[in-house]
C-alpha cells in the first residue's frame, strides 16, 4: 500500500520534473558564457534568468503538480489549492514574518526558516491541498453557504489545513535544521570517513530539502571549512590536498554516475516506452554531466523506487569517501557538472583534476552496472516499466469516435451517476464506482476495449490503450 501511494506521489511528480532539465541546461550555458571572468551580457542574463524561473521555483512546481496528480479526478481546483499551500506555509513561516511575530530568533531558527521554501515543503503542500480536495469537493452545505459548496469549498479548507500545519512546522522544522547542523559539525573531524556520511547525508536529505543544513557546514562557514571559499581563493586558509574534499567526489556522482543510471534506467525501460523514457531521462542526465542539477534526474526515480534512490545515496558516500583518499581536488561555485569542472582547473587548490575523470568513468559503469541489476532484480518501477503490460498499446478500438465509445463504456459502468472518480494512465481507465453489480463487462467490451479489470468492489480500470487519453476526456465531459 505504501508503494503504491508512492509510486503514484512519483508519477504526479513526473510533469515538473521532466520541465526541470531545460531550466538547468539554460542556466548552465549562461554560466559557461560569464566563467572565468567574462562579462554578463543581455544574452546570458536572459538564459540565466529563464532556466531560474523553474529551478529556482521547483517547489512551487511540485506543490502544483502532486496537488493536481494525487486527486481522484485530477481537477484544476486541486492545483490551485496547491499554490494556496504553498503561499500561506511559506509566507508564515518566512523569516519575515516569525520574526515579525516572535522577535529575536535563535540561529537555528534563523537558519532553518531562511530555507523554508524547499521541495518538502511543496510536496507537503501538494498532498494538503489533494487530501483537502478528495474529503470536502463534494461537500454540501447550508442554502444561504451554498456558493461555497463543493470544489469552492477547498480553497477555504486548504487555508485553515494549511495555517493549522504551521503549527507543529513552526517547532520541528528548526529542531531538524539545528541538529542536522550539529551531525555536520560531528563528523568534520572523521576524514575521509566524514566526506563519505557528508556525501550520503547529502544525497538522502534532498527530498525533504535538509541537505541545505549539512552545505552550510561543510562549505560555508558554520564550521569553519568554507570549503568553496577557500578552493576558490576567496577566503584565506586553504590548505593544498585537503580544502576541496567535501566537493570533489560529488564530480564523479555527477558527470557519469547519475548519467549511468540513466542508461540503466533506458536500457531497462519497457520497449514500447523508451521513446517516452529517453526524452525524460537524457535531458536529466545532460544537465546533470553538463551543469550539475541532479533534480530532475533523481525525483524521476526518488519515490518511484526509494530503495533504489537509498542506493544512489550510498554510492554517493563511497564515492566521496574514496576521492577524499586520492590527490585529487576540484571545487565548484555553483554544483559539480563539466562547466565548475573546467573553471576550477585555474582555482589556487585545484590538485590533479584529470584524476576525477578517469575515476568518474569507473564510476558510470557502477552506477550503470548497480542500477540495472536491481531494476531488473526488483522489478523496480523506473521511468518506462510502469505496470501497464505490452500488449495494451496495440488495442483497436471499435472506431476513432471518442465520444461514442466514452458513452458506450460509460453505459457499460453502470451510467454516469454510478462513477464517482474518474483517472487515466497510459493505457487504462481507472474510475470508481458506487455499485458493482450495475457494471456490464459486455457492454463496455464492445466500444472495443481490450479488456476490463476490477481491483476492488469499487474499482474498475478499462483497458482503452494508448488512445486512453481522447476517451477519458470525452467521459469527464459527460461526468
Amino acid at each position: 500500500m505504501i508503494m503504491k501511494y508512492l509510486q503514484r506521489l512519483g508519477k504526479s511528480l513526473m510533469i515538473p520534473v521532466a520541465a526541470l532539465p531545460i531550466g538547468g541546461i539554460l542556466m548552465g550555458i549562461s554560466y559557461w558564457m560569464t566563467s572565468e571572468g567574462r562579462p554578463a551580457t543581455a544574452f546570458t542574463i536572459i538564459m540565466a534568468t529563464a532556466g531560474g524561473i523553474l529551478i529556482e521555483n521547483m517547489a512551487l512546481l511540485f506543490a502544483v503538480a502532486i496537488a493536481y496528480g494525487m486527486t481522484k479526478d485530477n481537477d484544476g481546483t486541486a492545483a490551485l489549492s496547491g499554490v494556496i499551500s504553498f503561499l500561506t506555509i511559506t509566507t508564515m513561516l518566512s523569516i519575515k514574518t516569525v520574526t515579525a511575530i516572535f522577535g529575536t530568533l535563535t540561529p537555528g531558527q534563523i537558519g532553518a526558516f531562511t530555507q523554508i521554501n524547499n521541495q518538502f515543503i511543496g510536496i507537503l503542500c501538494g498532498l494538503i491541498a489533494a487530501t483537502c480536495y478528495n474529503r470536502f469537493s463534494k461537500s454540501k452545505l447550508p442554502g444561504f453557504l451554498s456558493f461555497f459548496a463543493g470544489k469552492r469549498s477547498v480553497a477555504l479548507v486548504t487555508v485553515v489545513a494549511s495555517l493549522l500545519a504551521c503549527i507543529p512546522l513552526f517547532f520541528a522544522w528548526p529542531v531538524l535544521y539545528s541538529w542536522l547542523v550539529a551531525l555536520g559539525e560531528g563528523i568534520v573531524s572523521l576524514g575521509a570517513v566524514g566526506a563519505g556520511i557528508y556525501g550520503f547525508l547529502n544525497r538522502l536529505l534532498i527530498p525533504i530539502g535538509l541537505h541545505h543544513a549539512l552545505n552550510s557546514v561543510f562549505w560555508f562557514g558554520v564550521a569553519g571549512i568554507d570549503d568553496i571559499g577557500k578552493f576558490a581563493g576567496l577566503i584565506p586558509g586553504g590548505v593544498l590536498g585537503e580544502t576541496g574534499m567535501y566537493m570533489s567526489g560529488f564530480f564523479p556522482v555527477m558527470m557519469f554516475g547519475l548519467p549511468g543510471a540513466a542508461l540503466a534506467m533506458y536500457h531497462t525501460a519497457k520497449t514500447n516506452k523508451k521513446k517516452i523514457a529517453s526524452g525524460l531521462l537524457f535531458s536529466a542526465a545532460l544537465c546533470s554531466f553538463f551543469i550539475g542539477i541532479t533534480e530532475p534526474l533523481e525525483f524521476a526515480f526518488m519515490f518511484l523506487a526509494p530503495a533504489l534512490y537509498v542506493v544512489h545515496a550510498v554510492l554517493t558516500g563511497i564515492v566521496m569517501f574514496v576521492v577524499a583518499l586520492l590527490p585529487a581536488r576540484s571545487g565548484f561555485q555553483f554544483s559539480a557538472g563539466f562547466v565548475d569542472w573546467f573553471i576550477s582547473l585555474k582555482s589556487p587548490m585545484e590538485l590533479n583534476s584529470w584524476i576525477l575523470l578517469i575515476v568518474g568513468l569507473a564510476v558510470g559503469v557502477l552506477y550503470y552496472v548497480v542500477f540495472r541489476v536491481l531494476i531488473t532484480k526488483f522489478n523496480f518501477k523506473t521511468p518506462g516499466r510502469e505496470d501497464d503490460e505490452t500488449e495494451e498499446t496495440t488495442v483497436k478500438l471499435a472506431s476513432n469516435d471518442f465520444t461514442a465509445i466514452a458513452a458506450k463504456v460509460l453505459e457499460g459502468l453502470g451510467g454516469k451517476d454510478n462513477v464517482t472518480a474518474l483517472d487515466n494512465c497510459i493505457t487504462r481507465l481507472r474510475l470508481e464506482i458506487k455499485d458493482y453489480t450495475k457494471v456490464n463487462d459486455k457492454v463496455i467490451k464492445s466500444a472495443g476495449v481490450a479488456g476490463v479489470i476490477r481491483p476492488s468492489k469499487t474499482s474498475v480500470q478499462v483497458i482503452v490503450g494508448t488512445q486512453v487519453q481522447y476517451v477519458a476526456d470525452e467521459m469527464k465531459k459527460m461526468l
